[in-house]
């Protein structure tokens, strides 16, 4: 989404709500973007610094994946295992 600066500052909390989704969020001046608003887990991933792990989840890492893809696995019996040694 893009913003003037001026929509930004009347808008703030919406734009750091759409911000927190995970939407980054383009701040304009006279026609020129010259701000990005980000959810800081995407910020410090960016940065490259560590991000615990409810942060990593809460950016949704998995939301272009499908996880509902049928994956083709052989089919094979289990094999014996020799506990005692």
């Amino acid at each position: 989404m893009r913003w003037q600066m001026q929509e930004a500052k009347q808008r703030f909390s919406e734009v750091l709500r759409a911000a927190e989704a995970g939407e980054p969020q383009i701040v304009t001046k006279h026609g020129a973007e010259v701000a990005v608003v980000i959810d800081i887990a995407e910020y410090r991933r960016l940065r490259g610094e560590q991000v615990g792990l409810m942060e990593y989840l809460r950016v949704d890492p998995l939301a272009d994946v499908d996880l509902d893809a049928e994956i083709d696995r052989p089919r094979e019996e289990p094999r014996d295992i020799d506990l005692a040694g």
